[in-house]
């Protein structure tokens, strides 16, 4: 036994199974399989229980994979030092940010973020499903939800806050629904939902209510569906802050202003993996991104 072998077992099991694991080491799955058998026969023990979807640590190898994680971090630390000597901060990112939130907010962010550090890679995927991170090799997801998985963790951006608005064009001519009740007879603006309904959740003075909604529009485009709004076909429930500066201007109303309104959740988190070494890129993307959320980084 010796540190690659260490190294080789907590890739196994991070990886989830041999096959996901093969594809991360750039192996065959015959041949991952055969130098973990050549392990475990070298130990004498089994380190790995096989399943035909899982792997899973037996207790010897539950010990020997936190061994194995601590002596990837050590080499990750030593190769990350060696080669940033001497040199501007460098690295890869691959980022997963929700549409509405990454093209309203966050890009603005990505942007100061490359031109201060125009050695890190930013690959971003627009998107609003929380991928497999693991599967998926993303470093860091940005998701709007009210329990984070406890496998990940989870930084706060921030609550997020949904509202009931409409054009100035459809206010006149239909006006805005002022009860709860009043919504779902509406025509309704708002993101994809996995069904035909969409279950609203307001809440207001220790109340909580929930409201069954039809929606006539909907996309995972929140672009689209500022510009459905603004085109006056119907009552947006969408972030505020998509239609926040048409609000100021008067472009766009709101109505139901005394209830909090959540679909996906009430606030935003950082989603990354626990127990994964941090770059120093990485490490310097998440402290930004959490001072800017907070809103004490003026923008460059």
């Amino acid at each position: 036994m010796n540190a690659e072998s260490l190294v080789f077992l907590a890739d196994i099991l991070d990886a989830g199974n041999l096959s996901a694991a093969a594809r991360r080491l750039k192996m065959t799955r015959a041949n991952v399989s055969y130098h973990l058998s050549r392990l475990e026969q070298a130990l004498g023990q089994q380190l790995v229980r096989r399943t035909t979807r899982r792997t899973e640590a037996t207790e010897v190898g539950l010990r020997l994979y936190e061994h194995g994680c601590r002596i990837r971090t050590e080499l990750a630390i030593a190769q990350d030092s060696v080669r940033e000597l001497g040199q501007q901060l460098r690295g890869r990112l691959r980022l997963s940010i929700p549409s509405g939130f990454g093209q309203t907010v966050m890009g603005p962010w990505l942007l100061d973020f490359k031109r201060q550090y125009p050695g890190i890679v930013l690959d971003v995927t627009f998107e609003n499903h929380l991928p497999d991170m693991l599967r998926d090799e993303t470093d860091i997801s940005v998701r709007v939800m009210s329990n984070p998985p406890q496998n990940l963790v989870a930084r706060s951006l921030g609550p997020v806050r949904h509202i009931a608005c409409a054009s100035r064009g459809y206010v006149a001519e239909h006006g805005l629904p002022d009860t709860l009740e009043g919504l779902p007879r509406a025509p309704i603006i708002t993101s994809g939902v996995a069904d035909r309904q969409l279950r609203l959740s307001a809440y207001r003075d220790q109340r909580r209510q929930e409201v069954l909604l039809e929606p006539t529009l909907m996309s995972e485009n929140f672009q689209f569906l500022h510009q459905a709004i603004l085109a006056g076909l119907g009552v947006g429930i969408v972030p505020d802050y998509l239609v926040r500066d048409e609000i100021e201007r008067g472009a766009i109303q709101t109505a139901l202003d005394g209830w909090q309104l959540s679909i996906f959740g009430a606030e935003m988190f950082m989603l990354y993996m626990p127990n994964r070494y941090h770059t120093r890129a990485t490490s310097t993307f998440i402290e930004y991104i959490l001072t800017r959320a907070q809103g004490r980084m003026p923008a460059s």
